[in-house]
């Protein structure tokens, strides 16, 4: 390990002067090379020299001048290594020393050791008594070194971790590489100069690195050091496309996902204590994959996928899927597919490029449909592979895809988007076509096992969909934990055609898969601008457009659907209690947007009518809600846990913290005017909910505060208050608008849900 004095004070113009005198040494070799093939070599060229003498002569002076000419090949490659080196070196020398200033600009000294301090000679003497007698200050500056001595100490390991790989190279270009099925080759010597050698440091590192990952495969014993270097060429070449297509063509395909599947036994298996070691492996080899496929123009890229295709469908061993079944069942000692293996791996990893994602996702289709040929029972396993036991494992490989293509929004908009002509399928083929059941159980008569098996989907069946479908109707990656979607999101024409089939595809089924309810209903949520004029049904625009899916009102794409179908893709989603709340919020936060969106003076329909749309959006949610609990399919839940969780998903955000995050990342604060009325409404709903001590209660505190007519009072009284020019009558007149809207919103639900307890 190299220190930060050593890399500091090392005259790295010394690399480019060796490689100046390398470059000569080939030169003189050169001369050597020509005056021996023009003088001694030359004499069994001749005719005057015949017989077994002549024959044996003319080879070994042919492997002789061989030998010149590798020794040259061989001199420039290490002239070509040093100079790559001081570029590395150069580089990286400058990161630590920019490192190091700022640091100091941050207030501390570095030594000439590398050592972080705080510098105290800058305080002035009342800050320095004051320091002392601060802990508080004093924690803080201590975390300030700590921070500071970690980000030297980083950028100086990073010299140290290239160095490592210059050794390599360096004791690699000398090998004689030049070898035959007897140890030798043209040069006729075991040990020659390098004909082969390389001026690249990692075409070095990714050899070593492949010869490192054939032992592992192999089974052989690997050193410590072993895993620690080849987690080191993972890391420290990341970005070097070299390095990565090198080391995957001399892996080829097959041994690479077999790399991967022993990486997962040993992880999960075999070596349990060294686990994280085999997942820093699987992290790096996914790196390797993801930097290696970004060109598809690229000999090796169209290479690899050719390959890939091919063992994609294979099978191969693993642990995990070998042991699941029965010991006596037909399943026990089961294999897994290549493309299995594959997603595994790359869900470790990120970064993939949207072309290697496509052409992935429609290689796997292509293995599995039967439309194309393919199989739709060539990923059935017997196993539960879900959880924390078995669910880093990618059963289904092309809905694991699905979720690593949903971290790329504009890669899930383009590959789910139908387009005008409606000619991608993409989307009806996973809303509709494909047969989602690989779970295989078997059906035993007695002791005898029948060869056929009942089929089912996995606990995450669709978990991936659900999170593409998120990003490819919103444009932004699916949200987290304390994350709300913005209910006036922008959105592009692509993104509203696929919602708008999404809805149609859906919605008259009026159920959605468990594990897309809650992704898709922070998707509609970015669609409120247009669910709540869906909704209201005035606005002829939308009506008009439902068949198309959007339509353009200048600058803006508005997503179109039919009444009919939004109602009962809403009443599918909420099923779920918190996939129902984050519709409730975000037809709350919009209705607040719109009121805000009233000019001031304003009088008639201008105030009515954005009142009475408000009521129509709530009383269809309510009757919604009414329905979903009447029917009794609430996910499982009673009817008491379902509005419990409803009522903590709605509020928990205007608790705590007292803000939230939009889709885009942007905090807003509650207590903005755009949010007061949400504010205020979910405040008092949570206080309530707070301070009642039977936990019993608060089923019926939501059923209050969800009311229509409790809801929006509320929020239109914070709303007026900025306004004093409407009086108290109005602010009533407008209350009894908002009842209006929620009997028209109430009666426009009715029409559509029908009974759905069979």
């Amino acid at each position: 390990m190299l220190t930060y004095y050593e890399v500091m004070t090392t005259d790295l113009g010394l690399l480019t002067a060796a490689a100046g005198k390398w470059d000569s040494m080939a030169a003189e070799l050169k001369k050597v090379e020509d005056r021996y093939g023009d003088t001694v070599q030359k004499i069994t060229m001749g005719e005057n020299w015949i017989g077994i003498s002549a024959g044996l002569a003319r080879t070994n002076f042919a492997a002789t001048r061989d030998e010149y000419s590798a020794a040259q090949i061989q001199a420039k490659a290490v002239a070509g290594l040093l100079r790559d080196a001081h570029a590395q070196f150069t580089d990286l020398k400058r990161r630590v020393e920019s490192a190091r200033d700022d640091a100091i600009k941050a207030g501390m000294t570095v030594s000439e050791q590398g050592n972080v301090a705080f510098d105290h000679a800058k305080l002035t003497p009342a800050e320095r008594s004051a320091y002392q007698h601060d802990p508080d200050g004093q924690t803080t500056i201590r975390d300030a070194v700590t921070k500071w001595q970690q980000h030297v100490d980083d950028r100086v390991k990073a010299v140290s971790e290239a160095d490592q790989g210059v050794k390599i190279a360096l004791e690699a270009v000398v090998v004689d590489s030049n070898k035959d099925a007897f140890g030798k080759g043209d040069d006729e010597t075991l040990n020659g100069f390098n004909a082969d050698a390389r001026d690249d440091i990692e075409v070095y590192e990714a050899r070593n690195a492949e010869d490192i990952a054939t032992r592992i495969n192999s089974g052989d014993k690997v050193s410590a050091a072993d895993y620690a270097e080849l987690d080191r060429s993972f890391r420290d070449n990341a970005r070097s496309t070299e390095f990565n297509q090198t080391f995957l063509s001399g892996m080829g395909a097959r041994n690479t996902l077999r790399f991967s599947n022993k990486l997962s036994d040993l992880a999960h298996h075999d070596d349990k204590k060294g686990k994280q070691t085999y997942l820093d492996l699987q992290r790096g080899l996914a790196g390797s994959l993801s930097h290696a496929m970004q060109d598809p123009k690229s000999a090796f890229y169209k290479d690899f996928r050719a390959q890939l295709k091919t063992a994609g469908v294979e099978k191969f061993d693993l642990e995990e899927a070998a042991e699941r079944p029965n010991a006596v069942s037909r399943g026990h000692g089961q294999q897994v597919r290549g493309y299995q293996s594959l997603i595994t791996l790359m869900q470790n990893g990120d970064g993939y490029s949207a072309p290697f994602l496509h052409d992935l996702a429609d290689d796997i289709r292509s293995a599995e449909d039967k439309k194309r040929g393919g199989d739709p029972n060539v990923w059935d396993l017997q196993g539960d592979f879900t959880g924390e036991r078995g669910g880093w494992f990618a059963n289904d490989p092309l809905d694991g895809l699905l979720g690593i293509m949903s971290k790329d929004p504009a890669a899930a908009t383009s590959y789910l988007d139908p387009g005008t002509d409606h000619r991608n399928d993409n989307l009806q083929y996973l809303l509709k076509d494909r047969d989602w059941k690989f779970d295989d159980t078997p059906i035993w008569h007695g002791n005898i096992e029948a060869r056929s098996d009942l089929e089912s989907e996995g606990k995450d069946a669709r978990t991936g969909l659900g999170l593409l479908l998120e990003s490819g109707t919103t444009g932004h990656t699916p949200l987290g934990p304390n994350q709300d979607p913005w209910p006036a999101t922008p959105h592009t024409e692509g993104q509203a055609r696929i919602m708008h089939d999404v809805i149609g595809g859906i919605g008259p089924d009026q159920s959605v898969h468990e594990n897309m309810r809650e992704p898709l209903a922070r998707a509609l949520a970015t669609y409120t601008a247009d669910t709540h004029e869906i909704l209201a049904g005035l606005d002829s625009k939308y009506i008009s457009a439902a068949g198309a899916g959007y339509f353009q009102d200048g600058d803006k794409t508005h997503m179109a659907v039919s009444q009919k179908d939004l109602v009962q893709f809403m009443r599918g989603l909420s099923e779920d209690p918190e996939a129902y709340g984050t519709l409730h919020k975000a037809e709350s936060r919009y209705i607040d947007l719109s009121l805000e969106q009233i000019p001031k003076e304003a009088q008639g329909p201008d105030v009515t009518n954005p009142i009475n749309k408000a009521g129509t959006a709530l009383g269809v949610m309510s009757s919604i809600r009414e329905d979903v609990i009447n029917d009794g399919r609430t996910a499982g839940y009673s009817e008491a846990d379902w509005k419990a969780k409803l009522a903590y998903h709605v509020i928990g955000g205007a608790v705590t913290p007292m803000y939230f995050t939009t889709a885009g990342g942007v905090s807003l604060a509650f207590g903005d005017a755009i949010q007061r009325g949400v504010d205020t409404w979910a405040w008092e709903w949570g206080n309530r909910m707070k301070g009642e001590v039977d936990a019993k209660v608060n089923p019926q505190i939501a059923d209050e505060y969800l009311e229509v007519n409790n809801q929006l009072p509320i929020m239109i009284r914070e709303w007026a208050k900025d306004r004093p020019e409407i009086q108290e009558s109005f602010i009533q007149d407008y209350s009894r608008d908002v009842l209006e809207g929620r009997n028209r919103g109430t009666e426009t639900a009715h029409k559509y849900l029908t009974d759905t307890t069979n």
